[in-house]
């Protein structure tokens, strides 16, 4: 072996001994996760018991008899996270498809850049313009729908339906610029090929365009309900806080709120179910990883 091929030839394994250890530390990273969540998470099942606490409606971990029901909580956290999705995705896309198909060049680099700046906001600055801006238009609205009503409790505007606005307009960015990326990277001749078949334009956007990069905006999508799931600040502030039925004008609190509202002063018992809340969230995004995993793997064998 030449000199100039030793040294490629070491080169090349200690690349790869440095892609093998990036690969471990990330698997080690996701198995420490799991396994101290479970950890931490588990002993509350025990001790509370899994149908009062994850099937259990009232939350009052400071009354004399505490009480720690969360499933008020965990149907918030899905209701809410579904609804922005169904919001923010057709946006997201549509506008994705604006970007790289409709618009023209000059409009596009004016667009473009106003979503990656979106995505660059931080979360408290959502949660603060949704303070100051959107849950007054929601306390005006709702004055209007239960005006005379001697039973419904106002929450000022802080309630479901602004958290479900703020976390859809919160996935845009990363719904948009993902699905931007994966049209882009349509090979040219399908889109050719289907315009000199005769579709339209149009035709050939929804026929042809999009699900040849459905596997990318699937990607986005995922990462988009990853962070509906996970955000805290921004829904803490907007959301009201209090532990109800997830009905559009009711104050509400998601997993994540629950957590940062209350671990700061959490101690014994308490504390164990904050980290058994913690659990419920992290099975909940493996789950909705896993299934649209498969969702994306079936679409591939279809074609």
């Amino acid at each position: 072996m030449t000199g100039g091929k030793a040294t490629k030839h070491i080169v090349e394994t200690i690349a790869k001994v440095i892609f093998l250890i990036c690969a471990a530390v990330a698997i080690v990273a996701v198995l420490s996760i799991t396994v101290y969540m479970f950890a931490k998470g588990t002993p509350a099942l025990a001790k509370v018991g899994v149908i009062d606490l994850l099937f259990g409606t009232v939350w009052q971990p400071t009354a004399a008899t505490p009480s720690y029901g969360i499933l008020y909580i965990i149907l918030t956290s899905i209701a809410g996270t579904a609804v922005a999705i169904l919001i923010g995705v057709p946006i997201g896309i549509l506008t994705a498809v604006f970007i790289t198909e409709i618009s023209n060049k000059k409009l596009a680099a004016i667009v473009q850049p106003a979503v990656e700046l979106l995505a660059a906001i931080p979360s408290v600055i959502y949660g603060l313009l949704g303070l100051m801006v959107l849950n007054p238009l929601m306390y005006r609205l709702e004055k209007r729908v239960f005006a005379g009503s001697t039973t419904h409790q106002f929450t000022g505007g802080s309630n479901l339906l602004s958290a479900i606005i703020v976390l859809a307009i919160m996935i845009l960015p990363t719904v948009i610029n993902i699905s931007v990326s994966s049209i882009r990277a349509v090979p040219g001749h399908l889109k050719s090929a289907s315009l000199a078949l005769g579709a339209t334009h149009i035709q050939t956007i929804f026929k042809v365009m999009i699900p040849a990069a459905r596997s990318g905006i699937m990607t986005g999508v995922v990462l988009g309900i990853g962070r509906a799931l996970g955000e805290a600040m921004a829904i803490n502030m907007v959301a009201g806080g209090s532990v109800n039925l997830p009905l559009p004008f009711n104050s509400v609190r998601f997993l994540t709120t629950q957590i940062v509202s209350e671990m700061s002063y959490a101690e014994g018992l308490h504390r164990e179910v904050l980290f058994t809340v913690g659990l419920v969230l992290f099975i909940f995004i493996m789950i909705i990883n896993l299934v649209l995993a498969q969702v994306e793997k079936k679409g591939a064998v279809e074609k």
